[in-house]
């Protein structure tokens, strides 16, 4: 089989910035465990920012964007050490690749990201995964590592996924503040729990979490992957994960739907810039004959997006249905808004959104 395996910031750094070296080299014994059993398993490892506050020496996390790029790019070389340090006791050796979203939605990137990853394996490396964080702007980067640790389930065809983080899984409410609150053992491809607005990180150290994890679980189901989220501190994790075993985190079933990188990057892993309210008819071709968005089927054009951006695509319920890349900018969009493919400007394409560029999210 073959495993993406990811770790969080909180998993594997001390609330001081220092990087926590105990459970690094514990998931590298699991790593070398799986491999032992013929499975090829891929890394993808946060902490490279903790570990640039550690190895500085700073009191705190710093807030400011060019100051934690900058920690990234330190703390990414401690981390890779203290990878390669504990690989090497199993006669391993680490690969470092660090990727950006372009990676995903450029058709040779995606195809070079996957042959070198695949080729990694072959040779018998463990890649170790993380964002390139030093040259990423805030426009456009991933912002945590679960989606990821999702799409490069999708890249490398993985049979399962799993993220490995400070809690058992998912609940069914805040263990910390419902007593009553259980863990949910397995969720199917299309359970709501999927949809869910979990709550965001619970750490000062992490960029992460459950929302997160949710989203990263909802793009790998999408992609025909098992995932796992699970407790990073439980005693042979990753092969409980691996094995499927029960009371090993939350499980989500694969989707028998398996949307192409480029859409599940439009579907869950870029930022909505705006909205476009449809009326019924158009709701209906896109949902139905999978039609591309017509101006003509506008109703009301929100936000402030240019040619290019991801928008949500809502019916006049305020439903989001469909979330997809739009043709042209949010103010040629307004004023094309309603209008006949015929009355157009020459310099308006007849679709704002193309179906090539337009993921459905939920049918009525």
């Amino acid at each position: 089989m073959r495993i993406v395996v990811k770790i969080g910031t909180s998993s594997v750094t001390e609330r001081s910035g220092q990087i926590r070296d105990a459970a690094i080299g514990d998931l590298c014994d699991q790593v070398a465990a799986a491999r032992s059993e013929g499975h090829e398993v891929i890394v993808v490892s946060s902490g490279a920012v903790a570990g640039g506050v550690g190895a500085l020496g700073l009191e705190e996390r710093p807030a400011d964007t060019l100051t934690l790029q900058a920690l990234s790019a330190v703390g990414q070389s401690v981390l890779m050490s203290r990878y390669n340090g504990h690989f090497a006791r199993h006669g391993l050796v680490g690969g470092q690749v660090l990727l950006v979203p372009h990676d995903f939605i450029d058709r040779s990137q995606y195809l070079h990201a996957r042959a070198t990853l695949v080729r990694l394996l072959e040779l018998g490396c463990v890649p170790v995964i993380n964002e390139n964080d030093a040259i990423a702007s805030d426009e456009i980067r991933f912002g945590d590592n679960d989606r990821i640790a999702a799409l490069v389930a999708h890249l490398v065809r993985a049979d399962v996924l799993v993220l490995l983080t400070d809690t058992d899984g998912l609940y069914t409410a805040d263990p910390s503040r419902d007593p009553s609150a259980r863990l949910v053992g397995v969720v199917a491809a299309d359970d709501p729990l999927l949809s869910v607005r979990a709550t965001s990180s619970g750490t000062q150290v992490g960029s992460g979490g459950m929302a997160s994890k949710l989203a990263a679980a909802r793009i790998a189901s999408w992609s025909g992957v098992r995932t796992v989220i699970a407790s990073a501190s439980r005693p042979g994790v990753l092969d409980g994960a691996i094995r499927g075993s029960s009371g090993t985190g939350t499980q989500f079933l694969p989707h028998d739907r398996n949307l192409s990188a480029r859409k599940l990057w439009i579907a869950f892993a870029a930022q909505a810039t705006g909205t476009v309210v449809v009326d019924v008819g158009a709701r209906d071709a896109l949902t139905s004959r999978h039609s591309s968005l017509l101006h003509a089927g506008v109703l009301e054009v929100r936000g402030d997006f240019a040619a290019g951006d991801t928008v949500e695509v809502a019916g006049s319920d305020g439903e989001t249905f469909a979330r997809g890349m739009t043709t042209v900018d949010a103010t040629r969009a307004a004023a094309a808004a309603g209008r006949t493919s015929e009355s157009l400007p020459e310099d308006v394409p007849s679709e704002l959104i193309h179906r090539d560029d337009l993921v459905i999210l939920a049918a009525r």
